[in-house]
């Protein structure tokens, strides 16, 4: 059980919002647990998570809203994942990611990972520090959406 992850993740979302706008931002995190059906089938269900082990799946959800009286545009928000959350990737794949606590960015594919000991290697899910989604789009006063990431706890 890891009571302190929980605190960790409630002090880092719902990450930021870069730019002059007027846009707010909430998130949750849920955890998916397969649960016994009553004619003997499982289901996968969202939950609140009060204790998480290695091994469960979580679900961020950070919701945006613009709520100034003109359009944002150009802004990005920025999640960090908790050291504890290997990354299993977003919901719209419009993503770019660090895999250096922030300093470089760009898709996976893109993305080398340095080691300690020198050896450089493609950049790998698990690596993932950060998760960005850049709006080049205009946010009309008053709309907004969801941002959907996938991590397993280590």
């Amino acid at each position: 059980m890891i009571k302190g992850f929980l605190l960790a993740i409630a002090l880092i979302l719902p990450g930021t919002a870069m730019a002059a706008n007027s846009v707010s931002l909430s998130s949750d995190v849920y955890v998916e647990r397969k649960v016994a059906k009553p004619n003997g089938t499982t289901a996968l269900v969202l939950e609140q998570p009060k204790t998480v082990t290695p091994g469960d799946n979580l679900v961020f959800v950070v919701k945006y809203r613009n709520v100034g009286n003109a359009p944002a545009s150009d802004f990005s928000v920025t999640n960090p994942l908790p050291k504890a959350v290997a990354f299993k990737g977003t919901s719209d794949g419009t993503e770019i990611v660090s895999v250096d606590g922030g300093k470089k960015w760009g898709p996976l594919s893109d993305l080398t990972y340095s080691s300690g000991n020198g050896d450089v290697r493609p950049a790998l899910m698990t690596d993932v520090t950060h998760v960005k989604w850049k709006f080049n789009r205009s946010i009309s006063a008053g709309s907004g959406g969801k941002l959907v990431f996938r991590g397993t706890v280590k």
